[in-house]
């Protein structure tokens, strides 16, 4: 006889459980461990009774939990189109893709579907991503590379913080119309040395470790003065180094510009100044005769960390250090001429 006894529900569960297990599968077919209450031998129309029964006074238990809401659907995920900047009237190849946060040189090339473009200044507007907030508003002044071929827009751009920056840039004068989008992506620290780091004592070749020049450098023309110093010896000398990372021969960028006979002339120019010094990005420039597949980098190119910036290959890279072996100026891409003098006339003191 059923008492008037709540009981919790567990106990029901598990009695329901039980019952359940007699009622449908008989005693000789069930494995040993569901064989209890085998002997209880009733009638499969009271056994449900009492089941109904036992599940209807679970229910009744001021113990049970009460069911839970269905929790709510998320809403879907709003996707932000990426924009589309490759139908631009104006294209942009930008040179300097590593950049921090503080004052950086940002160069840059435009282009149209007619020809390069070399008015004389652009304009550009600095605004952070998303929203475009507009933050600075400044010129950009064109600047020539050697040989009339080409040349390229820049300018220092103050980012405040890290982050997704856009470059609306407009050519100033000229029959050019149209505008330039070039989005650029601020990092909090740059794998590469930065402008009042000590960058490190590289152990790089030189003519006096008994090379010839196809041994140090892919240059077709090589200036003997830019491989006299390994880049340790100029870090310690006490005098301003100019240093460039490049690969005259097989530069595959499209910014790519003949930096190494720039840092020569600019050696010719102001001799004893400092010390200049050309590091070739490959190890082995006598074994390639033009199959990059043989290149190995050099061991610089690692420690200067090169090598961790996403997507490089070789474009170059020059470094303007004071007397006390720390970095001044920094130029990703082509630096022209008068920018590197500029550079170099800061830390030379004149």
């Amino acid at each position: 006889m059923l008492r008037n006894t709540l009981l919790s529900p567990a106990t029901a569960n598990h009695l329901a459980t039980v019952m359940l297990i007699n009622i449908v599968i008989p005693a000789k077919e069930r494995h040993p461990v569901l064989r209890y209450g085998a002997g209880i031998h009733k009638s499969a129309g009271v056994a449900i009774a009492v089941l109904l029964c036992i599940a209807a006074v679970a229910c009744a238990s001021p113990s049970a939990e009460p069911a839970q809401a269905p929790e709510a659907t998320a809403p879907p995920a709003v996707t932000v189109p990426t924009p589309d900047y490759s139908q631009d009237a104006i294209q942009s190849h930008l040179a300097t893709k590593v950049l921090e946060v503080g004052t950086q040189r940002v160069a840059f090339l435009l282009s149209t579907q007619k020809a390069l473009v070399d008015v004389p200044q652009s304009q550009i507007k600095v605004s952070r991503q998303p929203g475009l907030e507009q933050i600075a508003e400044i010129t950009a002044d064109y600047n020539e590379w050697p040989y009339g071929v080409r040349g390229s827009y820049s300018a220092p751009i103050e980012f405040p913080e890290a982050g997704d920056y856009l470059l609306t840039v407009t050519p100033v004068g000229g029959d050019v119309e149209g505008e330039a989008h070039i989005p650029v992506m601020v990092l909090a620290d740059a794998p590469v040395p930065s402008v009042g780091d000590t960058p490190p004592a590289s152990q790089t070749k030189t003519l006096g470790d008994g090379l010839e020049l196809p041994d140090v450098t892919t240059a077709y023309q090589p200036d003997a003065g830019l491989y006299e110093l390994s880049v340790a010896d100029a870090v310690a000398s006490g005098q301003p180094s100019v240093i460039v990372f490049a690969t005259p021969a097989f530069c595959t960028s499209p910014t790519c510009g003949p930096q190494v006979d720039t840092v020569a002339e600019l050696r010719a120019a102001h001799p004893g100044v400092a010390n200049y010094i050309h590091v070739e990005l490959y190890d082995n420039p006598a074994e390639i005769q033009g199959d990059l597949s043989q290149a190995q980098l050099v061991p610089a190119a690692d420690e200067w960390g090169f090598t961790r910036i996403p997507e490089w290959t070789n474009e170059s890279w020059v470094f303007v250090l004071d007397g006390d072996g720390i970095i001044r100026q920094r130029f990703e891409g082509f630096a022209t001429l008068a920018e590197l003098e500029t550079a170099l006339m800061e830390v030379a003191g004149s």
